[in-house]
Protein backbone atom coordinates (compact mmCIF):
# COMPACT_ATOMS: atom_id res chain seq x y z
CA UNK A 1 0.00 0.00 0.00
CA UNK A 2 3.22 2.29 0.85
CA UNK A 3 5.61 1.36 -2.04
CA UNK A 4 5.43 3.31 -5.62
CA UNK A 5 3.93 6.11 -7.28
CA UNK A 6 0.84 6.87 -5.53
CA UNK A 7 -0.81 9.71 -7.01
CA UNK A 8 -1.78 13.12 -5.21
CA UNK A 9 -5.05 13.60 -7.26
CA UNK A 10 -6.59 16.61 -7.87
CA UNK A 11 -9.98 17.25 -7.29
CA UNK A 12 -12.04 18.72 -10.73
CA UNK A 13 -14.37 21.39 -11.10
CA UNK A 14 -17.02 22.37 -13.29
CA UNK A 15 -19.64 25.56 -12.57
CA UNK A 16 -17.82 25.71 -8.91
CA UNK A 17 -19.12 22.15 -8.08
CA UNK A 18 -17.24 19.00 -7.73
CA UNK A 19 -17.23 17.09 -10.77
CA UNK A 20 -18.10 13.43 -10.39
CA UNK A 21 -18.01 12.25 -13.38
CA UNK A 22 -14.32 13.66 -14.14
CA UNK A 23 -12.79 12.72 -10.87
CA UNK A 24 -14.22 8.95 -11.71
CA UNK A 25 -12.64 8.93 -15.02
CA UNK A 26 -9.17 10.52 -13.42
CA UNK A 27 -9.67 7.11 -10.54
CA UNK A 28 -9.70 4.76 -13.97
CA UNK A 29 -6.71 6.77 -15.63
CA UNK A 30 -4.31 6.44 -13.18
CA UNK A 31 -5.02 2.97 -12.25
CA UNK A 32 -4.83 1.71 -16.08
CA UNK A 33 -1.34 3.52 -15.80
CA UNK A 34 0.25 1.44 -13.00
CA UNK A 35 -0.39 4.19 -10.22
CA UNK A 36 -0.04 2.17 -6.85
CA UNK A 37 -2.26 4.55 -4.64
CA UNK A 38 -4.62 7.13 -5.05
CA UNK A 39 -4.61 10.10 -2.01
CA UNK A 40 -8.11 12.08 -2.46
CA UNK A 41 -8.37 15.49 -0.61
CA UNK A 42 -4.55 16.34 0.21
CA UNK A 43 -2.98 19.79 -0.56
CA UNK A 44 -3.22 19.02 -4.69
CA UNK A 45 -6.73 18.26 -4.56
CA UNK A 46 -7.37 21.80 -2.49
CA UNK A 47 -9.07 20.26 0.49
CA UNK A 48 -8.35 23.57 2.45
CA UNK A 49 -11.29 24.91 -0.04
CA UNK A 50 -13.51 21.82 0.03
CA UNK A 51 -17.10 21.84 2.42
CA UNK A 52 -17.35 19.12 4.82
CA UNK A 53 -19.59 17.45 2.74
CA UNK A 54 -17.59 17.74 -0.65
CA UNK A 55 -14.62 16.73 1.45
CA UNK A 56 -16.53 13.83 2.40
CA UNK A 57 -18.29 12.78 -1.20
CA UNK A 58 -15.00 12.99 -2.90
CA UNK A 59 -13.32 10.03 -0.68
CA UNK A 60 -16.50 7.86 -1.06
CA UNK A 61 -16.75 8.48 -5.46
CA UNK A 62 -12.76 7.90 -4.91
CA UNK A 63 -13.02 4.36 -2.96
CA UNK A 64 -16.38 3.51 -5.19
CA UNK A 65 -14.75 4.08 -8.18
CA UNK A 66 -11.48 2.37 -7.22
CA UNK A 67 -13.19 -0.63 -6.12
CA UNK A 68 -10.26 -2.60 -4.53
CA UNK A 69 -8.15 -1.71 -7.85
CA UNK A 70 -5.82 0.31 -5.65
CA UNK A 71 -5.85 1.58 -2.40
CA UNK A 72 -7.39 5.17 -1.54
CA UNK A 73 -5.87 6.76 1.47
CA UNK A 74 -7.83 9.75 2.61
CA UNK A 75 -6.35 13.09 3.07
CA UNK A 76 -7.80 13.60 5.98
CA UNK A 77 -5.95 16.22 8.28
CA UNK A 78 -6.63 19.65 9.91
CA UNK A 79 -5.00 22.10 11.99
CA UNK A 80 -8.17 21.18 14.58
CA UNK A 81 -7.24 17.51 16.49
CA UNK A 82 -11.18 17.39 16.82
CA UNK A 83 -11.80 18.21 13.08
CA UNK A 84 -9.24 15.46 11.95
CA UNK A 85 -10.44 13.43 13.73
CA UNK A 86 -13.93 13.13 12.63
CA UNK A 87 -12.78 13.55 9.07
CA UNK A 88 -10.79 10.19 9.09
CA UNK A 89 -13.43 8.65 11.34
CA UNK A 90 -15.69 8.89 8.66
CA UNK A 91 -13.12 7.89 5.81
CA UNK A 92 -12.83 5.13 7.69
CA UNK A 93 -16.66 4.26 7.73
CA UNK A 94 -16.64 4.49 4.11
CA UNK A 95 -13.73 2.59 3.70
CA UNK A 96 -10.36 3.87 3.16
CA UNK A 97 -7.49 2.13 3.05
CA UNK A 98 -5.75 4.77 5.09
CA UNK A 99 -5.25 8.03 6.10
CA UNK A 100 -2.69 11.23 5.20
CA UNK A 101 -2.31 13.63 8.05
CA UNK A 102 -0.76 16.69 7.13
CA UNK A 103 0.65 18.36 10.70
CA UNK A 104 -1.42 21.15 12.06
CA UNK A 105 -1.14 24.56 9.75
CA UNK A 106 -1.25 27.90 11.05
CA UNK A 107 -1.20 26.62 14.95
CA UNK A 108 2.15 25.87 14.92
CA UNK A 109 2.24 23.31 18.02
CA UNK A 110 5.43 22.23 19.79
CA UNK A 111 6.47 18.64 19.24
CA UNK A 112 4.83 17.67 22.35
CA UNK A 113 1.86 19.11 20.62
CA UNK A 114 2.25 17.42 17.04
CA UNK A 115 2.66 13.97 19.12
CA UNK A 116 -0.41 14.57 20.99
CA UNK A 117 -2.43 15.72 17.87
CA UNK A 118 -1.57 12.47 15.83
CA UNK A 119 -1.41 10.02 18.61
CA UNK A 120 -5.30 11.39 19.39
CA UNK A 121 -6.09 10.92 15.33
CA UNK A 122 -4.01 7.29 15.32
CA UNK A 123 -6.03 6.16 18.84
CA UNK A 124 -9.56 7.41 17.39
CA UNK A 125 -9.13 4.72 14.10
CA UNK A 126 -7.89 1.25 12.59
CA UNK A 127 -6.76 2.28 9.58
CA UNK A 128 -3.16 2.74 9.06
CA UNK A 129 -2.13 6.55 9.03
CA UNK A 130 0.48 8.46 7.18
CA UNK A 131 2.23 11.70 8.32
CA UNK A 132 2.61 14.58 6.26
CA UNK A 133 5.28 16.70 7.05
CA UNK A 134 5.41 19.94 4.55
CA UNK A 135 6.74 22.69 6.87
CA UNK A 136 7.01 25.07 3.98
CA UNK A 137 3.08 25.23 4.06
CA UNK A 138 2.43 24.24 7.17
CA UNK A 139 4.69 26.57 9.59
CA UNK A 140 6.06 23.63 11.15
CA UNK A 141 8.64 20.34 11.01
CA UNK A 142 7.70 17.53 12.57
CA UNK A 143 11.16 16.43 13.96
CA UNK A 144 12.42 12.70 13.22
CA UNK A 145 12.62 11.96 16.79
CA UNK A 146 8.74 12.93 16.80
CA UNK A 147 8.17 10.56 14.05
CA UNK A 148 10.04 7.54 15.88
CA UNK A 149 8.16 7.95 19.42
CA UNK A 150 4.93 7.88 16.94
CA UNK A 151 6.11 5.11 14.79
CA UNK A 152 7.04 3.37 18.16
CA UNK A 153 3.98 4.44 20.51
CA UNK A 154 1.14 4.14 17.75
CA UNK A 155 0.62 0.48 15.64
CA UNK A 156 -1.06 1.98 13.11
CA UNK A 157 1.21 4.89 12.37
CA UNK A 158 3.12 3.11 9.47
CA UNK A 159 5.02 5.74 7.42
CA UNK A 160 5.88 9.14 6.34
CA UNK A 161 5.13 11.54 3.40
CA UNK A 162 8.55 13.44 3.62
CA UNK A 163 8.32 17.02 1.98
CA UNK A 164 10.54 19.20 3.85
CA UNK A 165 13.12 18.62 0.92
CA UNK A 166 15.60 17.61 3.83
CA UNK A 167 17.48 14.30 2.67
CA UNK A 168 19.82 14.63 5.76
CA UNK A 169 16.12 14.63 7.92
CA UNK A 170 14.60 11.92 6.14
CA UNK A 171 17.98 9.68 6.35
CA UNK A 172 17.81 10.13 10.44
CA UNK A 173 14.21 9.28 10.27
CA UNK A 174 15.12 6.05 8.70
CA UNK A 175 17.65 5.57 11.14
CA UNK A 176 15.52 6.13 14.38
CA UNK A 177 12.10 4.72 12.96
CA UNK A 178 11.08 1.07 13.04
CA UNK A 179 12.57 -0.66 9.78
CA UNK A 180 8.71 -1.34 8.93
CA UNK A 181 8.45 2.15 9.15
CA UNK A 182 8.22 3.73 5.14
CA UNK A 183 9.48 6.34 4.05
CA UNK A 184 7.55 8.37 1.11
CA UNK A 185 9.07 11.20 -0.87
CA UNK A 186 6.80 14.44 -1.01
CA UNK A 187 8.50 15.80 -3.69
CA UNK A 188 8.76 14.64 -7.22
CA UNK A 189 12.07 16.59 -8.04
CA UNK A 190 13.43 13.94 -4.96
CA UNK A 191 11.84 10.92 -5.41
CA UNK A 192 14.90 9.12 -6.69
CA UNK A 193 17.17 10.38 -4.18
CA UNK A 194 14.98 9.12 -1.38
CA UNK A 195 14.25 5.84 -2.71
CA UNK A 196 18.40 6.00 -2.67
CA UNK A 197 18.38 6.20 0.90
CA UNK A 198 15.24 3.40 1.73
CA UNK A 199 12.29 5.57 0.73
CA UNK A 200 9.37 3.27 -1.29
CA UNK A 201 7.61 5.40 -2.79
CA UNK A 202 6.28 8.78 -3.60
CA UNK A 203 3.20 10.62 -3.40
CA UNK A 204 3.26 12.83 -6.66
CA UNK A 205 1.81 15.69 -8.02
CA UNK A 206 3.49 14.48 -11.86
CA UNK A 207 1.41 11.72 -11.69
CA UNK A 208 -1.67 13.54 -12.52
CA UNK A 209 -0.45 13.63 -15.73
CA UNK A 210 2.73 11.34 -15.95
CA UNK A 211 1.30 8.52 -14.06
CA UNK A 212 2.97 5.82 -16.42
CA UNK A 213 6.31 7.54 -16.33
CA UNK A 214 6.37 7.77 -12.33
CA UNK A 215 5.36 4.75 -11.36
CA UNK A 216 8.20 3.40 -13.85
CA UNK A 217 10.61 5.02 -12.22
CA UNK A 218 9.62 3.69 -9.04
CA UNK A 219 9.48 0.23 -10.33
CA UNK A 220 12.77 0.72 -12.21
CA UNK A 221 15.07 1.41 -9.25
CA UNK A 222 13.30 -1.19 -7.42
CA UNK A 223 14.19 -3.52 -9.64
CA UNK A 224 17.44 -2.53 -9.53
CA UNK A 225 17.62 -1.30 -13.04
CA UNK A 226 19.25 2.35 -11.89
CA UNK A 227 20.12 3.48 -14.86
CA UNK A 228 16.73 3.30 -16.08
CA UNK A 229 15.69 4.93 -13.19
CA UNK A 230 18.50 7.73 -13.65
CA UNK A 231 16.72 8.23 -17.40
CA UNK A 232 13.40 8.65 -16.29
CA UNK A 233 14.31 10.63 -13.10
CA UNK A 234 16.15 13.38 -15.54
CA UNK A 235 13.71 12.92 -18.72
CA UNK A 236 10.84 14.28 -16.11
CA UNK A 237 12.93 17.41 -14.20
CA UNK A 238 12.15 19.76 -16.57
CA UNK A 239 8.15 19.00 -16.54
CA UNK A 240 8.41 18.54 -12.85
CA UNK A 241 9.98 22.19 -12.20
CA UNK A 242 7.35 23.19 -14.51
CA UNK A 243 4.74 21.96 -12.78
CA UNK A 244 6.01 23.76 -8.87
CA UNK A 245 6.72 27.19 -11.19
CA UNK A 246 3.53 28.82 -9.25
CA UNK A 247 2.02 27.31 -6.04
CA UNK A 248 0.74 23.64 -6.19
CA UNK A 249 -2.24 22.76 -7.96
CA UNK A 250 -2.56 25.65 -10.24
CA UNK A 251 0.15 24.56 -12.41
CA UNK A 252 -1.08 20.62 -12.82
CA UNK A 253 -4.71 21.34 -13.19
CA UNK A 254 -3.82 24.13 -15.96
CA UNK A 255 -1.89 21.13 -17.84
CA UNK A 256 -4.75 19.20 -17.28
CA UNK A 257 -6.63 21.54 -18.48
CA UNK A 258 -4.31 22.37 -21.47
CA UNK A 259 -4.09 18.85 -22.04
CA UNK A 260 -7.82 18.19 -22.37
CA UNK A 261 -7.79 15.51 -19.02
CA UNK A 262 -10.32 18.36 -16.85
CA UNK A 263 -11.06 21.78 -16.35
CA UNK A 264 -8.56 24.10 -15.26
CA UNK A 265 -11.05 25.28 -12.80
CA UNK A 266 -9.30 26.16 -9.32
CA UNK A 267 -11.13 27.79 -6.27
CA UNK A 268 -9.90 31.07 -4.80
CA UNK A 269 -7.38 31.99 -3.41
CA UNK A 270 -5.78 29.73 -5.74
CA UNK A 271 -6.06 31.96 -9.28
CA UNK A 272 -5.19 31.36 -13.25
CA UNK A 273 -1.58 31.06 -13.91
CA UNK A 274 0.42 34.72 -15.25
CA UNK A 275 0.95 34.49 -18.75
CA UNK A 276 4.65 34.40 -18.67
CA UNK A 277 4.51 31.06 -16.45
CA UNK A 278 2.10 29.73 -18.53
CA UNK A 279 4.21 29.68 -21.64
CA UNK A 280 6.52 27.65 -19.46
CA UNK A 281 3.81 25.11 -18.69
CA UNK A 282 3.20 24.85 -22.24
CA UNK A 283 6.51 24.76 -23.51
CA UNK A 284 7.49 21.91 -20.92
CA UNK A 285 4.64 19.81 -21.82
CA UNK A 286 5.17 20.55 -25.86
CA UNK A 287 9.34 19.58 -24.79
CA UNK A 288 7.84 16.34 -22.99
CA UNK A 289 5.50 15.14 -25.94
CA UNK A 290 2.47 15.82 -24.32
CA UNK A 291 1.49 18.87 -26.17
CA UNK A 292 1.41 19.73 -29.66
Amino acid sequence: MFKGSIVAMVTPFHDGRVDEKKLKDLVDFQIKNGTSGIVPCGTTGESATLSFEEHERVIEVTIEQSRKRAPVIAGTGSNSTEEAVTLTKQAARAGADASLQVSPYYNRPTQKGLYEHFKAIADSVKIPIILYNIAGRTGVNIEPETIAKLASNCKNIVAVKEASGNLDQMSRIKALCPPSFHLISGDDSLTLPVLSIGGTGVISVAANIVPADTADLVNSFMEGDIKEAQRIHYKLLPLIKALFIETNPIPVKTAMGLLGMCAPDLRLPMSSMSPENLEKLKKALVDYGLLK
